[in-house]
């Protein structure tokens, strides 16, 4: 049935965890699909004080959404603007560090390791004959570089979406690039925390424009259906622009929220479930689910059958995952006059009889 599946894998993949700040749930399913392409990262405790939840669908291949799940955070982590408090530069530099780490004989081979069956083999037969062995080079060993048949492979023609929420005390950053998306409940109101990188938005279709892209059918180069995404190499060849004025980009919006008491939970979900329904009506279904469910997972299992097509073709047949993350309140001596905190710029409430506002407005 070309794209589809003559019957649903409605398995599920799903798990639970948490701290004394916040718990969440999660579940993925791979639906109507010939294959699973989404991936997600969930680490409530990615140093002390700080939790890290991703979600990375992708696009022509699962190969760029693993090689995400499995790395990003990890370059959060690493960079220097980390260790010294600024998460925003963290996370952007990140981004683009994926694209970067894709490129050459390392990222030949991790993204070949990761990819389709037809392809580990050699990956992995790769990095035993050309990884670095111990004391081969006076290089760091968190150094990237292998030399190797695919020095000089360009990156993956495929790519992924990312939505990333980190969580720091009371500070909530979300970093985009795509069309998955990141959604807060506060007073059981729904705000959209990122925008949907589509390229009839106004900014993307100047950029791609002007990098020498085109635009058909609401499709980048009559092919992607996305205006920001990692991988996606062959857009972004144009070396007389920066990585943030290619066709696509990798570059992440990114949004800052200060949490207050009335904040309840966010969903970062791919657009599998956002095709479905309206931000303002996935809270709803969470919150009404939640009455009944002890389980965050189980409340994400269902919101999942919820959106699944009974029949192949149109809404309700694409891969689907979703992370629930619900914030434990704080204690009174935690409270401050951040619980009378106004809507920022940033955060506009969803109305149900049209959908997803536009955050930026």
């Amino acid at each position: 049935m070309g794209v589809y599946l003559s019957t649903p894998k409605t398995e599920k993949h799903s798990g639970d965890g948490g701290d004394d700040r916040l718990r969440y749930g999660l579940a993925s399913m791979q639906g109507w699909r010939t294959t699973m392409e989404d991936a997600h990262t969930a680490l409530p405790s990615l140093d002390d004080c700080t939790s890290f939840f991703g979600v990375y669908d992708g696009h022509g291949g699962k190969a760029v959404s693993k090689f995400c799940a499995k790395h990003l955070h990890l370059q959060v982590l690493k960079n220097e603007a980390y260790s010294s408090g600024d998460l925003a530069t963290s996370v952007l530099k990140s981004f683009f560090r994926m694209d970067e780490m894709m490129k050459g004989q390392r990222g030949w081979r991790e993204l070949a390791e990761l990819g389709d069956k037809g392809q580990k083999f050699a990956g992995m037969l790769e990095g035993i004959i050309w990884s670095p062995k111990p004391g081969d080079s006076d290089k760091p060993e968190d150094s990237w570089t292998e030399e190797g048949p695919h020095s000089t492979f360009p990156g993956p023609t495929s790519g992924s979406t990312a939505c990333v929420a980190i969580i720091r005390n009371d500070e909530l950053i979300v970093a985009n690039a795509g069309d998955s998306r990141c959604v807060l409940s506060r007073k059981g109101q729904a705000y959209d925390l990122s925008k949907d990188h589509k390229p009839d938005l106004d900014a993307e279709k100047e950029r791609i424009l002007s990098a020498g892209g085109f635009i058909v059918a609401g499709r980048v180069n009559g092919s992607l259906n996305l205006a920001r995404a990692i991988g996606d190499m062959e857009l972004k060849q144009n070396e007389l622009l920066p990585a943030e004025r290619q066709i696509v980009t990798a570059e992440p919006e990114l949004n800052t929220i200060k949490l207050s008491e009335d904040d309840e939970f966010i969903i970062l979900a791919c657009d599998g479930i956002w095709d479905c329904m309206t931000s303002q009506e996935v809270v709803d279904f969470v919150h009404k689910e939640m009455n009944t469910e002890d389980s965050l997972s189980a409340v994400c299992e269902k919101l999942l059958d919820h959106c699944l097509a009974p029949v192949s073709g149109g809404d309700g047949c694409d891969n689907m995952t979703v992370i629930l993350v619900q914030f434990k309140k704080p204690s009174k001596s935690a409270a401050t006059s951040s619980t009378d905190q106004s809507v920022s710029s940033e955060m506009r409430p969803n109305e149900l009889d049209d959908g997803p506002s536009d955050p930026s407005k």
